[in-house]
């Protein structure tokens, strides 16, 4: 290993208030909002935005507690591709609850005068509001937006998921949800809250070893937001974020370029016995697949935004993703694909049905992702275990059924149609009928 650097943070943490509430306090977040806000806080100036972290999930218990046993503070270890290591005490996580033990807490924080913006990593899956009676993400907010009412006090929701357009489809989760259970609520949300849509980019890994509050990343990071904050905002542009009118662009390229490439590679290489992303990478077989899809299946859809070279861009991602450094998993990739599917695949694969384009790629991808699920075991017959939170029960009964063309209609793909196109159902049949190796060599006749 090459030399560790260790950067502590230097502001007094009593002196910090919370002025964000977080949901969600996964890995991603404390390896890209938590680290920016640590940043941020060296800064005199930015000692309202400390971090308040609500986590609500039963499953949280073991990090919630270790958390709380270090005051919120984690190590964060910054990985670069020839080895060099940074690692970072972070200490912007200045307050932490668990639901399950205290509800209240959370609402009361959601409503305090120091707070001014909400942020979530909840999953690509997590914005079905769920029913009035659950202690949901949904209810927390609605609780906490009503004594926030009593005082007129405005308020920002900032989704920072893997979603195009996350604000909007926030917004629209958000107010569906108090409509339905409290509607006064959805009347002042409409006026006094605002969802700004940002893009989010830093390939983190589940952590495997060390304490569970430690993190390990990539050195690469980005943040693009728009600037449409009720209530003020820190001045995340001093540490590197940037602030645009439109954030359209931006999420357009790593959502159908980062993102969908993992999920192309995940399944077939999970299927052939790969757990590493960046062992896969040193396959050349992978890295032309990557290469075609990004240059063929979607550049011709995704503009650059203004700036940007997307060549260059597409070269990054392949170097980040053969990043050895952060021993990024193929699992990780692989999990939650109902809800990845729709969406990073099917917004550009309908666009390429519309347009008459080769669909051997995304057949490939979907036959591979059909073999994952419905044979539940790799090529060599190693049982796979899978997580699918997002499956609806007609989606687990169309699996169960073991029909391969029924699969086309699960959820994910039911807006495509994918049965009724020829052009793509031939090649699906045809790659479910041979394995990888052999779909990789066709891909690459």
């Amino acid at each position: 290993m090459k030399n560790q650097e260790m950067k502590a943070f230097n502001y007094d943490r009593a002196s910090v208030k919370s002025g964000i509430v977080h949901f969600g306090v996964g890995n991603f977040h404390r390896a890209h909002l938590e680290y920016y806000n640590n940043l941020l806080l060296e800064d005199p100036a930015e000692r309202d935005w400390g971090i308040f972290g609500a986590m609500i999930m039963p499953s949280d218990d073991k990090l919630y507690h270790a958390l709380e046993k270090d005051s919120g503070i984690y190590d964060l270890t910054v990985c670069s591709p020839s080895g060099e290591r940074t690692v970072f005490r972070i200490g912007s996580l200045t307050g932490i609850c668990w639901g399950m033990e205290d509800h209240e807490r959370i609402i009361r924080q959601i409503a305090s005068e120091q707070t001014r913006i909400i942020t979530l990593t909840i999953t690509e899956g997590g914005y079905k509001s769920s029913e009035s009676g659950q202690w949901s993400v949904f209810r927390y907010v609605a609780e906490g937006l009503r004594l926030r009412m009593a005082d007129n006090r405005p308020i920002t929701i900032l989704s920072c998921d893997n979603l195009q357009h996350n604000g909007d489809t926030a917004r629209e989760a958000f107010l569906s949800y108090f409509r339905e259970n409290c509607p006064d609520v959805a009347l002042w949300a409409e006026k006094n809250v605002s969802f700004p849509n940002c893009m989010v980019d830093r390939i983190t890994p589940a952590t495997k070893s060390g304490k569970i509050t430690d993190v390990c990343c990539e050195d690469f990071i980005q943040w693009v937001v728009e600037d449409k904050f009720m209530a003020g905002r820190p001045g995340w542009e001093k540490v590197g974020v940037l602030f645009t009118d439109d954030v359209t662009p931006y999420e357009n390229m790593k959502l159908s370029l980062l993102n969908a490439s993992h999920t192309l590679l995940s399944y077939p290489s999970y299927l052939e016995g790969y757990r590493k992303v960046d062992e896969v990478l040193a396959d050349e077989r992978y890295r032309c697949l990557i290469r075609d899809f990004m240059d063929k299946d979607i550049s011709p859809f995704v503009p650059a935004p203004e700036g940007v070279d997307i060549e260059q861009y597409k070269d990054s991602l392949l170097r980040r993703f053969s990043n050895a450094a952060i021993s990024d998993q193929v699992s990780r990739l692989c999990g939650d694909g109902a809800a990845k599917f729709k969406v990073y695949i099917v917004p550009n694969l309908a666009k390429m049905m519309r347009c008459g384009k080769d669909l051997s790629r995304p057949a490939f991808l979907i036959a591979s992702y059909c073999k994952y699920l419905m044979g539940a075991r790799t090529e060599s017959g190693e049982e796979i275990v899978i997580f699918e939170p997002h499956l609806t029960d007609r989606d687990r009964q169309i699996i169960a059924s073991g029909d391969p063309m029924a699969f086309l209609g699960l959820s994910a793909f039911s807006s495509l149609a994918l049965t009724e196109c020829s052009a793509f159902a031939e090649q699906y049949k045809n790659f479910l009928n041979i394995s990888v190796s052999e779909g990789l060599r066709k891909l690459s006749e």
